[in-house]
């Protein structure tokens, strides 16, 4: 299910693989559209129209010098190249499961309210065979993990409607099945990551459910360090 903008397909995803094969990822680096439009096969407006698209979608920065162009390829940009590596891997090997390592952190709250609502548990009742403890675990995810977080847009999740009630309307949320490990190797299996459509949280937060309290259930605790499993339905 890997997702783009509505300027950015194939053929702007090609080239912003050619522009990070070029340096563009982690660092700057100067392309001209003659030398990206022979390597793409298409004309020079082609390949600037390309870039432009880029830049508007935030996949990559880019600065016009006497050169040419020093292009960088944004945490955007790197999120939908994992997304595409993502999906090959799972065409040729068959298996997209991404692990995802991080800290144990409190979590705002708001976990509790929404996991309680009638209109989710129904769902998480019937769709993934449990009532949640109501409350997620919140894990801070490393620099490394957060970068590899668009990985799980090539797993098929568990779809969570969208409702309404009397006061309001309240959006969908999508679920992966996910196994906790923490750093002595405890595991607990029966848990998901959950990620609403709209949420507070950045790339670099994960929130996992589970029948159970899972800080009392494996124990854990704050900045306890720990693995997420994560695989598709």
């Amino acid at each position: 299910m890997s997702q783009t903008t509505e300027h950015v397909g194939h053929d702007e995803l090609a080239t912003l693989k050619l522009v990070a094969l070029e340096g563009a990822l982690g660092g700057r680096t100067t392309v001209t559209c003659s030398e990206l439009a022979a390597r793409l096969d298409a004309s020079n407006q082609t390949a600037s129209r390309r870039l432009q698209r880029l830049e508007d979608a935030e996949y990559l920065t880019r600065e016009v010098t006497g050169d040419g162009q020093v292009v960088s390829i944004t945490d955007e940009g790197e999120r939908a190249l994992q997304r595409e590596y993502a999906d090959y891997r799972r065409l040729f090997e068959g298996d997209a499961n991404v692990t995802l390592r991080g800290t144990v952190t409190s979590g705002m709250g708001e976990g509790r309210h929404y996991i309680s609502l009638p209109g989710y548990m129904r769902q998480f009742r019937e769709r993934l065979g449990y009532e949640p403890f109501p409350g997620t675990l919140n894990v801070e995810l490393s620099d490394d993990s957060a970068r590899m977080r668009a990985r799980m847009d090539a797993l098929d999740p568990v779809d969570i409607d969208g409702w309404a009630d009397d006061e309001r309307t309240y959006g969908p949320a999508f679920c992966w099945p996910a196994t906790v490990e923490t750093a002595g190797s405890e595991r607990y299996e029966e848990a998901h990551v959950i990620a609403p459509e709209r949420t507070h949280h950045d790339a670099d937060q994960l929130e996992v459910i589970a029948p159970e309290k899972l800080r009392e259930t494996l124990p854990i605790d704050d900045d306890d360090t720990l693995e997420v499993h994560v695989s598709e339905q």
